[in-house]
């Protein structure tokens, strides 16, 4: 099931240097290539179509993406230009070093100022959908409530969410673990709530909205913002501030 309107806007440049290149994710732009994404256009073949450096021509280096956003989720994407600079924005990850925040409204009143460790891993029953499950790869999200809105007899909060940990659909998860989907979440929201949400909001309120490290040339710590987009903003302002 999709939302009402779909972003056909290509990814902007927030920032770029002769090592790191900063963009700006449209929704629904799958990330990386792979065998289903035949026939749709990817970040990495935008970035293939639009630049020569070095993580480009290697060829096998996924076009210097360092990590990865949900097709549906918005915001702020890392690319290496050289090989050097992609190793090492990738150890910063990788030793979980790298600050990430994303804007989410979720369904009712969000616990201020919460943490979540649950362990998360694809659900059996469905190899789609993750959930929070016994022996499951260890998960650990900070949230923060920024605000609450109210919508024709419901309510919601936009929160912030701090990943500690890169698990697939780790916020998503962990959100409808605490009993708040995250609204239009096509996924984990429910098929009764997910039709209701798309009446005014199109897709999947989630964006990446920041981000720290380490330049991977420099070692200066420099930090990153998208702007939450058009959609969302949109969607946002159905809503009154509760």
């Amino acid at each position: 099931m999709t939302g009402l309107v779909k972003e056909t806007s290509q990814p902007g440049i927030i920032y770029q240097d002769n090592f790191l290149l900063v963009l700006n994710k449209p929704p629904f732009w799958v990330v990386n290539r792979a065998q289903t994404t035949k026939g749709k256009i990817t970040v990495e073949d935008w970035l293939e179509n639009n630049f020569t450096f070095e993580t480009i021509k290697k060829g096998n280096l996924r076009a210097g993406i360092a990590h990865r956003l949900d097709k549906d989720t918005s915001g702020v994407l890392l690319i290496g230009k050289t090989i050097k600079s992609l190793a090492k924005i990738q150890e910063q990850f990788f030793h979980r070093t790298v600050k990430k925040r994303y804007s989410a409204l979720v369904h009712d009143i969000f616990p201020d100022d919460s943490q979540v460790m649950a362990p998360i891993n694809r659900l059996p029953r469905d190899r789609e959908k993750f959930g929070v499950v016994l022996g499951g790869k260890k998960a650990k999200t900070n949230f923060l409530r920024r605000a609450i809105y109210q919508r024709a007899g419901e309510r919601f909060s936009l929160i912030w969410a701090f990943p500690k940990t890169g698990r697939t659909h780790q916020i998503r998860v962990h959100c409808q673990y605490l009993g708040h989907p995250i609204v239009a979440d096509p996924n984990y929201v429910g098929r009764k709530r997910l039709r209701k949400d798309f009446l005014w909001c199109s897709r999947i309120f989630l964006h990446a909205s920041a981000i720290s490290f380490d330049h991977p040339e420099t070692g200066e710590k420099i930090s990153f913002q998208a702007s939450l987009p058009k959609d969302l903003a949109l969607a946002l302002k159905k809503l009154e501030k509760a």
